[in-house]
Parts: structure tokens; sequence; C-alpha cells
């Protein structure tokens, strides 16, 4: 239930920042736009190993690459930190307002952010 709700909160409080795009990280296929349609999946960074994890997030570099000019484009990073900590290295401009907030804590930050 959690991850539904903060998922939609997410979601509301990433459209209320009026992004060129918002983007999607799953630990299956990288890197998603909110139109793809996937299959669920039971995949998580979490039981990955760090190389695995790493070769993950080069990846996603690679995919996030082919839509954006990485040098000029700002990022604002709603993910977790496993999700984002190989990512960050490779990016210029980033924000990630929810960082070192549990979920908890995650939810009423982003009810207080989308009120």
């Amino acid at each position: 239930m959690y991850i539904s709700t903060l998922f939609k909160l997410n979601l509301k409080y990433a459209n209320k920042l009026n992004p060129d795009g918002i983007y999607i990280l799953s630990a299956k296929y990288g890197l998603l736009n909110l139109e793809q349609k996937i299959d669920p999946y039971e995949q998580t960074l979490n039981n990955m190993r760090v190389n695995e994890v790493k070769q993950w997030a080069s990846q996603a570099i690679e995919q996030i690459r082919k839509i954006s000019v990485i040098e000029e484009t700002e990022f604002v990073f709603l993910a977790g930190e496993k999700y984002r900590k190989y990512l960050l290295s490779h990016l210029n401009n980033v924000q990630i307002p929810l960082k070192g907030l549990r979920i908890g804590e995650q939810l009423q930050k982003l009810k207080a952010l989308t009120a």
C-alpha cells in the first residue's frame, strides 16, 4: 500500500514541477517513460550485488544519454539511494528532495509538497 501511495504522490509532485519529461527507474528495464507498458516483475536492485548494480547503472546512463544532454539537464530524483547511487557521478545538475527520508517521512513531505 505504501509503495502505491508513494508512487502516486511522486508522480503528482513530479508533474507539479512541470518537467520536460518524467521517467521511472526500473531494476529490470532501466529507464522507462510513463507510456511504456511492461509486464509485472519482482526484480529489485536491493537483491543485486554491487557489480550488478553498477552494470545496471551504466546501462541506465546510456538510456538517459539517448533522451537528454546530460551536461545541460537538471535531474530531480525521487528514487531511493540504491537506484541513484551509481548514476549521480555521471550527472551535473541533480536535486534529491526526499534524500535521507524513510517511506513514512517521504509520504508526509510529498503530501505537503503537493497540497
